[in-house]
């Protein structure tokens, strides 16, 4: 039994067949006796990761292997988590990087792959969906989207990958394969990339409608219609969900029922995705050129103009918000006054969502570069030559930074 982040053995796991149960050696390796030509459940416990489980024949496979992975260290979701923090804070990968692998996709990446157990998945911006093997770079499958067009990442829901398109589709894949599992149809383009609760996918759309669709009956729970047209995605912290729209509103709904708790209002569209962290609720504002701060309770906090688009979706982390803006600036801002920290020049637009990994934040931009900068220090530590959209996702063993239409996996050199 292997860590699939390490690749290490797992020791001490416990093994069970039928009704005989053992633990791996420090090895990773358990002996049990079976029943000659049996076909028997076997399930594997392991600290620190999932259980998992499968019906292995043990006349045509004596000898079976598990591959375990610890969910903190996997990117199952576009902005690493619930709250949209784009932080991924238990990654311990910084630059110097060296490049392993890079590969194609054979069109723009406008959003970033999200990664779990080995594998990353993406779509680019023609409505094709890979799946990655993270290892190797090779393209296990690839899925087109009927609508040919796709602006989200997708989410990562048990064996299933969810995918929004700008058809006004919601498409459930198989994740071994991308075999299409379900299809429902929204009626609007959707550039909210998924998020998964509960088996419960919440997102807007561009006929400006909140909803809240079961995943496993295509249900809808709640619809909540704003009027205003929705790219942002939702954001969760507790029992409230929070998305952005182009009346530049930023709505506080209630998670279970989809009433709304407050509005706050910012000056311009909110094309972005507000990130939850320390009680607090940060959303730029595209052409109002704005970065701002609520209390969860819908208080404003702060609010910075830049006197350019902020497009970019905030990062939180380490007591700052980090985004970018379109005059090429990647900023540090204090998360509770709003002052500066500090400032990069990018060399060209910041659209995409910032990201932090390892005390390092990141940011792509139109200049085709990706920047890493020390957090706290506010100094550039990488300045890759490839970059467009967002910057970078990944697991415990490579980062992904995100070219135009190409991925390169890096580990430190």
């Amino acid at each position: 039994m292997l860590d699939g982040d390490s690749g290490r053995p797992i020791a001490g796991a416990r093994v069970t067949v039928g009704s005989r149960t053992t633990r791996t050696d420090a090895d990773g390796v358990a002996l049990l006796v079976a029943p000659r030509d049996a076909t028997m459940l076997t399930r594997v416990v392991a600290q620190g990761f999932p259980q998992d489980s499968a019906l292995v024949s043990f006349r045509r496979t004596p000898r079976y292997g598990f591959t375990l992975y610890k969910p903190a260290l996997q990117w199952p979701m576009y902005g690493a988590d619930a709250a949209r923090t784009q932080a991924q804070t238990q990654i311990h990968l910084r630059p110097p990087f060296r490049v392993v692998w890079s590969r194609s996709v054979h069109g723009l990446i406008e959003f970033p792959a999200v990664v779990s157990s080995g594998q990353a998945y993406l779509g680019n911006a023609q409505g094709t969906v890979y799946a990655i093997d993270m290892s190797t770079g090779n393209v296990l499958w690839r899925s087109p989207t009927p609508g040919g067009k796709m602006a989200a990442s997708p989410a990562v829901f048990g064996n299933l990958l969810v995918v929004h398109e700008m058809n006004g589709q919601v498409r459930l894949l198989r994740r071994r394969d991308g075999h299409v599992e379900r299809t429902y149809e929204i009626g609007a383009p959707i550039e909210s990339s998924p998020i998964v609760r509960d088996g419960v996918d919440y997102f807007g759309s561009w006929d400006g409608v909140v909803e809240a669709l079961e995943l496993r009956s295509g249900h809808v729970r709640w619809r909540f219609p704003s009027g205003c047209k929705i790219t942002s995605s939702a954001s969760i912290s507790g029992g409230t969900l929070y998305i952005g729209d182009y009346c530049g509103r930023l709505l506080a709904l209630n998670r279970s029922t989809g009433r709304l708790r407050w509005a706050g209002f910012v000056n311009g569209r909110i094309y972005g995705t507000p990130a939850v962290a320390g009680r607090r609720v940060f959303v730029g504002s595209s052409d109002g050129g704005s970065m701002n701060a609520f209390t969860t309770s819908g208080r404003v906090l702060w609010r910075r103009y830049f006197g350019s688009y902020v497009y970019s979706s905030p990062a939180v982390w380490g007591g700052r918000v980090y985004f970018g803006t379109y005059a090429g600036l990647f900023y540090a801002l204090n998360a509770a006054t709003g002052t500066t920290s500090w400032s990069v020049s990018a060399g060209g637009p910041i659209s995409g969502a910032a990201a932090v990994v390892d005390g390092v934040a990141y940011a792509g931009s139109f200049a085709h570069r990706i920047l890493g900068v020390d957090a706290r220090k506010g100094r550039v530590v990488l300045d890759f030559p490839h970059g467009e959209y967002v910057p970078v996702s990944g697991d415990a063993r490579r980062l992904l930074l995100h070219g135009y239409s190409r991925l390169y996996a890096v580990t430190e050199r």
